[in-house]
């Protein structure tokens, strides 16, 4: 599930970095300030990705993540749509994640 969650976090920070020139040029927002605020919540994605195997820590990050992008509607509002799609993944995963876990466990078991 880890990985999963890695690569829909890692996407995510590719997406976030090519939204930064359509905030610039669709808002008034500086590009030094996108450009931070882009930053930001790429760091945070790939802190998550990276800390999703060492606890509990890096899915509570990468849902927090989540959250930011989704309300980075509010600067770039095509962000509403692809911060929502990746949220829905997000939270799909974290909700079938364990149970797939559960049953390859299961079967390796046998």
């Amino acid at each position: 599930m880890s990985r999963i969650a890695a690569t829909i976090l890692t996407f995510e920070s590719i997406v976030i970095l090519l939204a930064v020139p359509v905030a610039v040029n669709v808002s008034d927002v500086r590009t030094s300030t996108a450009w931070l605020a882009a930053g930001a919540l790429v760091l945070m994605c790939v802190v998550a990705a990276g800390s999703l195997r060492h606890g509990r820590v890096g899915y509570v990050l990468g849902s927090v993540a989540q959250v930011a992008v989704v309300l980075a509607g509010f600067v770039v509002p095509v962000m509403f749509v692809l911060g929502g799609l990746f949220a829905l993944i997000w939270f799909i995963l974290m909700r079938i994640g364990p149970e797939v876990e559960r049953a390859k466990a299961a079967r390796e078991g046998e």
